[in-house]
């Protein structure tokens, strides 16, 4: 399936993921949600941003 591979981090990274991981949770596991997570912060971003171009660019419907 998949190959393990090393990552280098500092010894502070290292120590901030473990506090991060829940007990049993492994590293991959931990890294995956994190990087879930942060598609999905940039997917809301992307959704307010375009959000606000709508609001700027439409003419509300009172006004046609």
């Amino acid at each position: 399936m998949s190959a393990d591979k090393r990552i280098p981090v500092t010894e502070e990274t290292r120590k901030v993921l473990h506090e991060l991981k829940d007990p049993g949770q492994t590293y991959d596991e931990l890294l995956t949600e994190l990087a879930q997570q942060r598609r999905r912060e940039e997917m809301e971003e992307r959704f307010r941003e375009l959000e606000e171009a709508d609001r700027d660019e439409l003419t509300p419907l009172e006004d046609v």
